[in-house]
């Protein structure tokens, strides 16, 4: 693994409610300086975003949808709008409370009609793995690979825990090579970072993405592994 390598794996993320125009222009600059897959904001900050970085070769711009729990019934007309806006990739977040009921069809629904309205772009499914049984992440990964999505993702960051190795295995797994695994949510230091990739995360989600890539250039340059 490569610093420019690691780079590619990350959408750094801004998505706290306070979050200003001057912080997500620091977060584009940055994405681009050092390489990273996307950045990912909040819906009404991706016109922002886009503008930001218009005629970039990269990073993508990536929206949340139905943020943070999951409970928004037009979720697919907030997808519509954010793609609209400049979008290139999609994390919304599953009917948790759906999912808990055993209402699978439900759920599945909101998922077919976000990957309908994101018209092609791709759509990452974030589980919110710390609130689901490992039976109910199996039965999520499922509908998602049957309904056309691109990623499960674990986590959205703003609940009682984040990524863990056990749940990204358990997701890439299940996953069976039909989708890639996003791991997201309390991604603090290199290590862990490094783990959930060898764990089967091809994509990672982070708040601390600058700090990873320096972390591994000086490993890099002093020959640690």
């Amino acid at each position: 693994m490569t610093p420019e390598s690691l780079a590619g794996m990350i959408d750094s993320a801004m998505l706290k409610p306070e979050t200003s125009a001057g912080d997500i222009r620091k977060l584009c600059l940055e994405a681009v300086e050092f390489g990273f897959k996307a950045v990912c904001v909040n819906s009404c900050r991706v016109r922002l975003a886009a503008d930001i970085l218009a005629g970039a070769a990269s990073p993508l711009v990536c929206s949340t949808v139905g943020f943070p729990f999951g409970a928004d019934a037009a979720a697919a007309c907030e997808a519509a709008l954010a793609v609209e806006a400049g979008a290139r990739e999609i994390d919304m977040v599953i009917a948790v409370g759906l999912v808990k009921d055993g209402d699978l069809d439900w759920a599945a629904r909101g998922i077919s009609e976000v990957v309908r309205a994101s018209r092609g772009h791709p759509v990452k499914v974030i589980l919110e793995t710390c609130l689901l049984t490992d039976e109910e992440k199996i039965a999520c990964v499922e509908i998602c690979a049957e309904q056309g999505a691109a990623f499960v993702k674990t986590s959205t960051g703003f609940s009682r825990a984040g990524a863990t190795v056990p749940d990204v295995a358990l997701l890439s797994r299940a996953c069976r090579g039909r989708m890639a695994v996003k791991a997201s949510g309390g991604i603090a230091d290199l290590d862990t970072a490094l783990a959930l990739i060898d764990a089967g995360a091809s994509r990672l989600g982070l708040t601390r993405g600058v700090q990873l890539v320096q972390e591994m250039r000086k490993r890099a340059a002093s020959g640690v592994d």
